[in-house]
């Protein structure tokens, strides 16, 4: 195992990129980072450029541009043994696992939409994206700057499927997560009992735009869910958290605001998986469907088959005593749908 400090890129508009470094404060991982959307001088460029990008070593020693943060904890998990983010029970693992999916994939719809539906929070978001760059800018070039942000990130609406008809579901969908993990938050400190796991990370990277800095989602969050707000803060930095081997949750006595939140993921998610994976088996370029009995329509998400793909994987790979604790989980919740054998 290296002890050198991993080097990366990001912003702090990126939700991936908090996820990321408030992970690595927590495992106590030694890093360099860069903020910049374009990447380190004198390194490779990751293609396709996403946020927060790695440099870590291949196979003859090159540093190589590496991304997807899902893959990156779980790869660290390997690398650098000690205050693991992944539990070690392989059903829980599972369960933590797709409520990150879910905040990676799903919740990710509803920071989108409310920085890019609103004009209070694109107006906010162009000209703050712009000024995070740090390079100095008079009025004119700022303004400039700003318009080429907004006019970059509008159009990518369509990708996470915010539109006229998907509003009311996310608008609504954000809100009940928002109540779920509040009521989870007055008695356990993490999603994952006394101690973060992989989902925590993943919900905390996306509560920071919508909790902390897009004007109304915030104001909703403020409204309704004090606890969320505070947790989010508190998340940033966990380098001092003393955690025990037996702070996980039990996944065969889940709390009642975990299914909850499963309850979420099986409503606002599953559905969208399941026809997005139809529509590209079919060769459409949108899918269809209703989503908490309502209309949704989208532009049809390749990646978003590959976490179907890798769920089902990781489903399938379970061992039965531990596949039958997460089944026992999901049941009643929507998410079993996920993997009824087509």
């Amino acid at each position: 195992m290296s002890t050198a400090p991993l080097q990366l890129y990001g912003v702090h508009g990126s939700p991936y990129t908090r996820k990321m470094l408030a992970l690595l404060r927590y495992r106590h991982i030694p890093y360099r980072y860069t903020h910049s959307s374009t990447g380190i001088p004198g390194l490779p460029e990751a293609k396709p450029r996403l946020l927060p990008t790695f440099y870590l070593p291949d196979a003859g020693g090159t540093l190589q541009p590496v991304t997807d943060s899902t893959p990156l904890i779980r790869r660290f998990e390997a690398d650098h043994p000690g205050r693991a983010a992944v539990p070690p029970d392989p059903a829980l693992a599972f369960i933590d696992a797709l409520l990150e999916d879910f905040a990676d994939e799903w919740l990710t719809k509803a920071m989108f939409h409310y920085r890019w539906a609103y004009k209070a929070d694109e107006h906010q978001a162009m000209r703050v994206l712009a000024s995070w760059r740090g390079a100095p800018q008079d009025d004119a070039a700022l303004a400039e700057t700003a318009a080429l942000v907004s006019g970059r990130q509008v159009p990518r609406l369509r990708y996470v499927g915010s539109n006229a008809t998907t509003a009311p579901v996310i608008e609504a969908g954000y809100q009940r997560v928002l109540l779920a993990l509040e009521d989870h938050l007055r008695q356990h400190p993490f999603l994952m009992g006394s101690r973060p796991g992989a989902s925590d990370f993943g919900m905390f990277g996306q509560l920071t735009q919508l909790v902390q800095f897009d004007p109304t989602p915030m104001a909703l969050a403020s409204a309704t869910a004090p606890r969320v707000m505070a947790w989010t803060g508190r998340m940033e930095d966990l380098s001092g958290l003393e955690v025990a081997d037996s702070g996980w949750l039990d996944p065969s006595h889940l709390p009642a605001s975990v299914q909850a939140m499963l309850g979420e993921v099986g409503r606002l998610y599953a559905p969208l998986l399941l026809a997005n994976a139809r529509a590209l088996a079919a060769g459409q370029s949108e899918l269809q469907t209703t989503v908490d009995g309502q209309p949704w329509v989208q532009q049809a998400f390749p990646y978003q088959a590959k976490c179907l793909a890798w769920l089902r994987r990781d489903h399938a790979a379970l061992l039965p005593d531990a596949r039958a604790q997460v089944d026992a989980a999901l049941a009643g919740t929507g998410c079993e749908a996920l993997f009824v054998p087509a």
